[in-house]
C-alpha cells in the first residue's frame, strides 16, 4: 500500500511540475521533488511505525485440541485452550469435548462460569439440584464456588466453550460410572 501512495505521489508531482519547468533543468525538478519527498516522509513515517503489529496470536474452537489425561474424568476428552488468562485479560477460555459415556468429576471455580454447548448433547448438574440435559446452542451459567460437573451424553459426545477465570478448578468429589450412568437413565430422551 504505501508503494501505491509513493507512486501516486510521484506521479502528481511530475504531472503538476513538468510544464512550469523546461525538460533540460531535471536537477532542479530532482531537488523540488526529494524536498517534498522529505516533508512527505517526515509527515507519514509516525503512521507506518506506529501501525498495528501484523501479528496476531489466533486460534480456533474448530481444533479438536489436545487429549487430557484421565485424571479428573473417564472416557476420551480432548481441551483446546482458546484463551489463556493473563495480566490482561482475567478470564480463560477452553473448549471441552467429551466422547459420549464419559465422565467429569465434581469442581467449582472461584469466579462464575460460562458453558456454551457447541456441539452434540451432554449433561450438567449443580449439587443438590436436578441434573439436566444440554443440546447444541444452550449456554449456562454457573455462580461462583457452585459444585458442579458437565460432560457428554450416553449416546452423544459434547463440545462446549468454558468461560471461567484464573484461578485453578477445585476439584471436589470422584463423579462414578454408577452415579453417571443413573443420571443417563433417568435423562434418556430428554
Amino acid at each position: 500500500m504505501p508503494s501505491l501512495v509513493f507512486r501516486v505521489i510521484i506521479v502528481e508531482f511530475v504531472i503538476n511540475t513538468e510544464s512550469k519547468f523546461n525538460p533540460v533543468d531535471h536537477s532542479l525538478l530532482l531537488l523540488i521533488f526529494m524536498k517534498n519527498l522529505a516533508i512527505i516522509l517526515f509527515v507519514l513515517i509516525p503512521f507506518f511505525l506506529n501501525a498495528q503489529d501484523s501479528e496476531y496470536n489466533l486460534s480456533s474452537y474448530l481444533d479438536k485440541g489436545v487429549k487430557a489425561p484421565n485424571t479428573h474424568h473417564i472416557g476420551d476428552a480432548w481441551l483446546n485452550f482458546l484463551v489463556a488468562a493473563d495480566d490482561n485479560f482475567d478470564q480463560n477460555i477452553t473448549q471441552a469435548t467429551f466422547n459420549p459415556n464419559s465422565t467429569l468429576d465434581w469442581h467449582k471455580h472461584a469466579t462464575a462460569q460460562i458453558i456454551i454447548v457447541v456441539e452434540g448433547k451432554g449433561y450438567y448438574q449443580e449439587r443438590g439440584k436436578d441434573p439436566v440435559t444440554l443440546k447444541k446452542g444452550d449456554v449456562v451459567k454457573c455462580m461462583k464456588n457452585t459444585e458442579h460437573w458437565h460432560t457428554s451424553s450416553k449416546e452423544k459426545m459434547v463440545s462446549y466453550i468454558a468461560i471461567y477465570g484464573k484461578e485453578p478448578t477445585i476439584w471436589t468429589e470422584k463423579l462414578t460410572q454408577e452415579y453417571y450412568d443413573s443420571v443417563a437413565k433417568k435423562l434418556k430422551g430428554k
